[in-house]
């Protein structure tokens, strides 16, 4: 179906940059994916952080826009905004840095001659955010990245690390495509590093709950690989209800909530999925499940729309 976009990631800067593995379209018109360490496959992002600096290496009358952007984890994304990307470009000659920034965007690599693959983001939009919307993602991508984590560690003890073969022992068809390839082209990868980000990430998100995983502060000295107990779930979620009942409820809620056809204002639904006993995290998972599924789609930073 045309107008479909793909899944917009949320990732964290250090592996969102180490993904540099690419899946080339075969044909005009589809996507290319870089491949995660973690298995995603990812055409397109939703990332937020701190726009610390901006430039213009174009002109007046054709700017060319370069970002960087510091998540909350310390990690940096690169950004490139051209004359493809207007209403991006327009948002980057106004705004003022430092400030907390939200992009949504295609994920563009580059290979030097020496091997070094360089990932930058084109942003189809760039959105200004407060501290509340910047923690929302930084939850939001906390959760992602521990999926991808179980999933990971899950696989590690299945015999069969076919896509075939990961599908038979529970993994959904594109998480199993993407674990199947990423442990294909760089074997498991070491999980301090993405521990460090969650851990960073809770730190800042509950500054007064002491977090710690037991990692040293310099992952110099830290284990490759972290003992994870694979389990059913992916992450902590509420009682109550099979997936496929809430999947239902959100997809009724989108229904409802699209009154100007445009997709359903990510926080009603939000509102309105808390309410029938589905949190903010839960919501996002389920709103992934759909994407993956064909079922949803995100036509802007913050809308949600049935297909």
């Amino acid at each position: 179906m045309s107008g479909i976009r793909e899944t917009s990631w949320r990732i964290f800067a250090s592996e969102l940059n180490s993904a540099s593995y690419e899946i080339k379209a075969e044909e005009e018109m589809k996507p290319s994916y870089q491949v995660s360490r973690l298995g995603a496959m990812i055409n397109r992002v939703l990332i937020a952080g701190v726009l610390t600096e901006k430039e213009n290496i174009g002109s007046d009358e054709e700017p060319m826009w370069r970002g960087r952007i510091m998540d909350p984890t310390g990690g940096m994304f690169f950004i490139n905004v051209g004359r493809y990307q207007p209403e991006a470009a327009a948002t980057m000659a106004d705004i003022d840095i430092p400030c907390n920034v939200a992009v949504i965007g295609r994920v563009k690599s580059y290979t030097n001659e020496e091997d070094r693959t360089w990932i930058s983001v084109r942003p189809d939009k760039v959105v200004q955010i407060d501290e509340v919307t910047l923690n929302e993602w930084l939850l939001d991508t906390a959760a992602s990245t521990w999926k991808r984590l179980v999933e990971m560690k899950k696989a590690a003890y299945i015999e069969d690390k076919s896509v075939d073969g990961l599908i038979s022992a529970g993994l959904g068809h594109l998480t199993a495509k993407g674990v199947s390839i990423a442990l294909e082209q760089y074997g498991m990868p070491e999980s301090a590093t993405y521990f460090k980000s969650i851990q960073t990430a809770l730190r800042a998100l509950l500054p007064d709950k002491n977090v710690d995983f037991g990692l040293p502060e310099d992952l110099a000295d830290a284990p490759e690989e972290i003992e994870l107990e694979p389990r059913s779930g992916n992450t902590p979620a509420a009682a109550g209800g099979s997936s496929e009942d809430k999947e239902e409820i959100i997809l009724q809620l989108l229904e409802e909530l699209d009154t100007e056809g445009k997709g359903a204002p990510r926080d009603e639904l939000e509102d309105q999925a808390a309410s029938k006993g589905i949190s903010a995290m839960e919501l996002e998972e389920i709103s992934n499940s759909l994407m993956d599924k064909g079922l949803v789609y995100e036509p802007n930073l913050r809308y949600l729309k049935r297909i």
